[in-house]
């Protein structure tokens, strides 16, 4: 993180700007539209704010937040592994610029100017958020609700999938149409959907999720499945009451 630079703490999650951000001045139009571009990325910075405060309701920490030419990035400490959990969490960002856009609403008099635009910004990043890609929201949304039903490895591996998919049409589009920033976007979504299945399925391996329970188990505990996918550390019943306890388990 010594590579980026400090734009200080906001609700106690540091907050930092990537040197390559000052690639997007390169970009036509950028200085002439500065104020927008700013503004813009202020409700970025608003929208990972988001993530990272639900994430705090469900106990899990953030480390920080940087802002890159292509958007912002919130590093939580953990990932939420409860279908539940990880689709309150993804939604917040998005939910985040809507309520923006709600309050601009009433101040837009007219279909042009600067708020106008904003409104518009918004409700762009709220929707190209909701694309199901990773590293998108709605890549965590898809695997957020398909994830209770086929379990946490599988939808990963699904929601991937689709992300490359759409990843390689937007390549291709943006190729044949000669925007190279968009071209790096598509190649960007692409790498990085497919480090989000090697990291979580890495995981459920090392969590017997996949191909049984092989970790270490702490003295007098021992792991339950609540859920396909989802396993919890539970108190070892005593020899006497142990056969009761397993039918118990079993049957939740």
């Amino acid at each position: 993180m010594s590579v980026s630079w400090s734009l200080g703490r906001i609700a106690g999650i540091d907050v930092f700007l990537h040197p390559t951000f000052l690639l997007l001045l390169l970009l036509p139009g950028v200085i002439e539209h500065l104020p927008l571009v700013l503004a813009t990325f202020g409700c970025v910075l608003l929208h990972e704010l988001g993530h990272a405060l639900a994430a705090r309701r469900f106990g899990i920490g953030t480390a920080d937040i940087t802002l890159y030419p292509i958007g912002g990035v919130a590093r939580l400490t953990r990932m939420p592994r409860a279908p539940g959990v990880e689709l309150l969490i993804a939604l917040a960002g998005p939910a985040v610029n809507l309520a923006i856009a709600a309050v601009l609403l009433p101040l837009v008099h007219a279909r042009s100017g600067f708020l106008a635009e904003l409104l518009l910004v918004n409700l762009v990043l709220a929707l190209f958020n909701l694309i199901p890609a990773f590293p998108m929201d709605g890549g965590r949304v898809l695997r957020a609700l398909l994830g209770g039903w086929i379990g946490r490895a599988r939808a990963t591996s699904f929601a991937a999938a689709v992300g490359r998919t759409l990843a390689v049409g937007f390549g291709v589009y943006s190729l044949l149409s000669w925007q190279p920033f968009q071209v790096a976007l598509a190649l960007f979504i692409y790498l990085a959907a497919g480090v989000e299945e090697t990291s979580v399925l890495a995981d459920e391996r090392r969590r017997g999720a996949l191909r049984g329970v092989d970790w270490s188990t702490p003295a007098g505990y021992r792991w339950v499945q609540t859920h396909p996918g989802v396993w919890r550390l539970d108190r070892e019943a005593p020899a006497s009451r142990r056969s009761s306890s397993s039918s118990w388990s079993g049957a939740r």
